[in-house]
């Protein structure tokens, strides 16, 4: 016998028990303790309220932090590779008009560093889209800019040859009436659709960049017969190339306008049903 009474022994260990594990007095193997109904839900709702708690906050900061960082990338977006070689291009328009009537128009060593200045713009048009797609760096501003840093290099050089009597007049007016006539007819039906590059439009813009620069150089010779007959080939992509986009546009039209009118239909029968 230890001399303990049984009143106090039991009660020892029935303090133990109440214990239970959470207590450093109670076996680790002893019964768990029983908590009443009240007790749970009390823990139970502190338990979900700092749950709750630590979400809002870190939500919080993340969204915060995801805001500041989407905004961070929409305003670098502006300045991205593809962008920054398209204003290159538009500042290279009045250095190669610079160049090419210095010196009267017909020095040979400016006009070489006209063509110069025309070859690298016409360099940069192969990239900036390109870069600009495959690296999802497509903005507003590439869009506008893109198609006026093209048309205004190709205008600067066709105006300055046919200033310069190098290019007779019509076929300036053939190749920019037909860059201007199509960028407007593409405004016109984006409502129905965007009409796509086509191949010829690519061999078109090719033809045409190789056949100017050979009349910004000063060549002589069979070169001179060369570009001729270049840039005849590029007139007539030009013309070909321009009435294929007429014909699609035409088309895109039509099929807009009766997909249209077919949505109209299947609305008035659903409203009348």
């Amino acid at each position: 016998m230890s001399g303990v009474p049984a009143s106090a022994a039991g009660g020892s260990s029935s303090a133990a028990r109440r214990t239970g594990p959470r207590g450093t007095a109670g076996p680790a193997h002893g019964p768990a303790e029983r908590t009443t109904p009240r007790d749970a839900a009390v823990e139970r709702d502190a338990a979900e309220r700092g749950t709750a708690e630590r979400g809002a906050t870190e939500g919080g900061a993340g969204g915060r932090g995801g805001k500041i960082a989407a905004a961070a990338v929409n305003q670098a977006s502006l300045w991205n590779v593809a962008n920054l070689l398209t204003m290159f291009r538009l500042l290279l328009v009045p250095v190669f008009v610079v160049l090419m009537l210095g010196n009267g128009g017909y020095d040979p060593a400016w006009r070489s560093f006209a063509w110069a200045a025309f070859a690298v713009a016409m360099f940069t048009d192969l990239f900036d889209g390109h870069l600009a797609r495959t690296y999802n760096l497509v903005t507003d501003f590439g869009k506008i800019a893109d198609p006026i840093a093209d048309k205004a290099i190709m205008g600067a050089a066709l105006i300055c040859l046919s200033a310069l009597g190098d290019l007779p007049w019509w076929v300036t007016a053939v190749i920019l009436g037909r860059e201007l006539g199509i960028t407007v007819l593409r405004f016109v039906v984006i409502r129905y659709g965007v009409i796509p590059a086509s191949r010829g439009g690519k061999l078109k813009t090719l033809t045409q960049g190789i056949a100017v620069g050979m009349y910004v150089l000063a060549l002589t010779g069979p070169l001179a017969t060369l570009r001729f007959w270049v840039m005849a080939a590029a007139v007539v992509l030009t013309v070909a190339t321009g009435l294929d986009y007429v014909k699609q546009a035409i088309v895109l039209r039509r099929r807009g306008i009766a997909e249209r009118r077919a949505a109209l239909r299947d609305a008035s029968k659903e409203s009348e049903a």
